[in-house]
Formats: C-alpha cells, sequence, structure tokens
C-alpha cells in the first residue's frame, strides 16, 4: 500500500525542477553587477568607496576573472564605478545635472553639492557682428556686440566653457562689469529681465582648443547646450555651453501643467 504515494513523491521531485527550468537565470555577471548596485543605491558603499579586487570578487561569487571583468566593464559604461589602472575600482560620483527648464546658475549648483567652484574668465570684448550672430541677436553684421568666455570648474575640475554672445542694445555697460565677483549668467539673470527661453542641446566632438580648456580628449563627447533669451521680443543673449559628457548631464523634472519643480 506504501508503493503509490513514495511513486508520486518521486513523481513530484522529478518535475519540479523541469517546472522551474522554464524561469530564466539571470546571468553571472549580471549578478555580480546587481550586487554592487545594490550596495551603491542603498548607501552601503558611497561615492569614492573601493570595491573588492577582481580576486576577491572571483572567490566571493565563484565565477572566472572575465566574468567579474566584464561586469566591471559594464558598471563603468554605465557611470556607477571607476576604475584606476594599478589601484583599482571606486564607487563614481554622480555627474552634476543641471535644469533644462530654467536658466541654472552653475556656481549656486556647485556650491549646492558641498564643492568647490571657481569661474576662469578668458575673454571680455566688443566685436564686430558676423552674420551669424548678427542674426542670433537680431543686429545688422557688422554692428557692435559683447562676447565673453569663461570656464566653470567644479573642485578644480573645468565642467562647462561657456561662449557668450551679448545685445549691446539691450545691456549697454555689460563689459564694464566685474566679472571677477559675478559671472555674466547670474549678471544677466539678476539684471535683465526676460519673458522667453530657447534651450537646444546636441552631442558635439570638441575642438582641439575647447578640448585642451576642458582637460579632456578631443576624441570623447560633449554635451552641448545652446541657449537664447528675449526681452520683449529683443534679443538679449545667445549662450552656448560646452561640457564634457562623462562629467556633466542635463535633465529636467516638471509637473503635469508645465510648470518646472523647484526645490
Amino acid at each position: 500500500m506504501s508503493a503509490t504515494p513514495l511513486r508520486k513523491t518521486a513523481e513530484a521531485r522529478t518535475t519540479a525542477p523541469a517546472a522551474n527550468s522554464a524561469m530564466p537565470a539571470m546571468a553571472l555577471y549580471e549578478q555580480i553587477k546587481a550586487f554592487i548596485t545594490h550596495k551603491i543605491r542603498d548607501g552601503s558603499w558611497v561615492a569614492g568607496h573601493r570595491l573588492p579586487s577582481e580576486s576577491e570578487l572571483v572567490a566571493q561569487f565563484g565565477v572566472a576573472r572575465m566574468t567579474v571583468n566584464r561586469a566591471l566593464r559594464d558598471l563603468v559604461e554605465q557611470g556607477r564605478i571607476v576604475r584606476v589602472a594599478g589601484v583599482g575600482s571606486f564607487v563614481a560620483e554622480d555627474k552634476p545635472q543641471s535644469t533644462l527648464l530654467q536658466i541654472a546658475n552653475i556656481a549656486s549648483e556647485i556650491r549646492a553639492r558641498g564643492h568647490d567652484y571657481r569661474c576662469e574668465f578668458l575673454v571680455a570684448e566688443r566685436i564686430a557682428a558676423s552674420p551669424d550672430v548678427a542674426a542670433w541677436l537680431d543686429l545688422r553684421p557688422g554692428e557692435s556686440a559683447f562676447h565673453t568666455v569663461c570656464l566653470h570648474l567644479e573642485n578644480d575640475v573645468p565642467v562647462q566653457l561657456e561662449d557668450r554672445y551679448v545685445n549691446p542694445r539691450v545691456v549697454p555697460d555689460f563689459l564694464e562689469q566685474d566679472f571677477s565677483t559675478i559671472p555674466p549668467s547670474e549678471y544677466l539673470v539678476r539684471n535683465v529681465p526676460f519673458d522667453q527661453i530657447e534651450h537646444v542641446v546636441d552631442a558635439v566632438l570638441p575642438t582641439a582648443e575647447q578640448a585642451e580648456r576642458l582637460d579632456m580628449p578631443p576624441t570623447d563627447p560633449c554635451l552641448l547646450l545652446t541657449r537664447r533669451t528675449w526681452t520683449r521680443t529683443v534679443p538679449v543673449t545667445m549662450v552656448r555651453c560646452l561640457h564634457p559628457a562623462s562629467r556633466y548631464r542635463l535633465g529636467s523634472r516638471f509637473r503635469a501643467d508645465g510648470k518646472p519643480s523647484i526645490g
């Protein structure tokens, strides 16, 4: 009489693995990525924390070194970790993010993160407007325009190269300001009311000169934010802000009614 229940038990034991096999198992390298990502997200491993070595991860997960290496390469590409040859792997700092729905004050953004801000003022000049600049600012070609170039640094690392043109008809005393105490963008926001903003973002490669100023390889991509502002339909400024893509990102959060979500 006991043969029947024993046979049923044996059948259950042999059919259970078949049912489970229908569920795809997470690849080994994905398990390692998930483990590291969880440690970062829950705050166990903060920015700058040194990860276990490849050998330690191989021993911990019982996998081949190439599996660990693939997981770490993926995490580098995702910007979650950085690897230093001969030293190890470390949790990366979050890329600074600037809003697209308002005119951001980069100095305030950097200081709000508890980092040091510095601005190198490179160019301040009156120029004869080229056809392009004249079109941007609604001037006649050859008419005077103001031009400034600034380099913004976070903890002494360049994060933005700002190339700006300003309409003298709207801001005639622009070049008379002391931009060592207040950056051009902050001065304009404080002193010139604007009612329209246009933002366009492109992925570009820097010129050799731009790459040198941003202390980056000329083969690395950049994010180029081009901004124009108007007051009562009159153009005020056109500025191109170049960011190394590996150090900066642009994004927005807004409400369903279209108003920016601030604070």
